[in-house]
């Protein structure tokens, strides 16, 4: 399938995102892939500007290259073109905490300043007002990949001032949280959302936005995020998504939806 896409075509927030974080990989990667945004950014990349990239999915298969997204990390189409498929504790214990993965994948239902993810309850603890998945394999692919990468989507249910409960660590309470715990890795470096980037500040760890998507204000951003958002003195644009991008991205998820029976 071969999808024709106008230079004047117009890109959906989700897009720009998505081809944000593919930007920010490349062919040396070794990188443990979440499935949805962070599966489309990884292959994205793999068939574009990054083809010797490493996909590692948590289910154990190494070196995939899947033609069509996988819907979980159980899919048949991750194993099928995987150059292996090695036993989930093997995955964790030699390639995850064995410090082999440079680049980690994450999102979560919130979101604080110093990057902390909660994906485990809204709400106290004891009496949630939603319990959310849990962890899984975040809480290591947080503290072990050599650094990681957060794709998500801006607004203030997700982007809170105080997270009730941290699931993954970020940068924890700033500064030199990470340093102080005994972790050796760097943690997020980049959190990609749908409006800007944000890298965190040298010294105090904190998230700042360092790129504003094409046609995206300080104000926007502002609007859509539950704390008072730091900006860099030097703020770019994220350069607008190319026609081949938007090609290979739109071609992808239009196999997948036919692959998946989806109209």
């Amino acid at each position: 399938m071969n999808i024709s896409v106008s230079p004047a075509a117009t890109v959906t927030p989700t897009e720009m995102m998505t081809i944000a974080a593919a930007r920010a990989l490349k062919s040396t990667d070794v990188c443990f892939v979440g499935i949805g945004a962070p599966s489309a950014a990884c292959n994205l990349a793999r068939l574009t500007h990054a083809p010797g990239i490493t996909l590692i999915y948590e289910s154990g298969t190494i070196g995939t290259e899947p033609d069509v997204l996988p819907l979980s990390i159980g899919d048949g189409e991750l194993c099928d073109t995987a150059l292996t498929t090695v036993p989930v504790p093997e995955m964790f214990r030699y390639w995850l905490q064995g410090g082999r993965i440079t680049i980690g994948f994450l999102g979560g239902a919130q979101i604080d300043r110093f990057a902390n993810l909660n994906t485990t309850v809204v709400g106290p603890y004891d009496q949630p007002k939603v319990r959310l998945p849990g962890g899984g394999g975040a809480p290591e692919i947080a503290s072990n990949c050599g650094e990681v990468f957060i794709t998500m989507a801006m607004g203030h249910r997700s982007f809170v001032e105080k997270l009730p409960f941290i699931t993954s660590m970020g940068h924890g309470e700033g500064g030199d949280h990470r340093e102080r715990l005994g972790m050796k890795t760097k943690g997020p470096t980049r959190l990609i959302t749908d409006l800007c980037v944000f890298t965190p500040d040298p010294v105090s760890r904190e998230m700042t936005v360092v790129s504003l998507h094409p046609g995206v204000t300080r104000d926007k951003v502002q609007e859509n995020c539950g704390w008072t958002v730091c900006f860099a003195e030097t703020l770019s644009e994220t350069p607008p998504a190319t026609t081949e991008e938007l090609r290979v991205l739109r071609d992808l998820h239009a196999r997948t939806k036919k692959a998946h029976g989806v109209s």
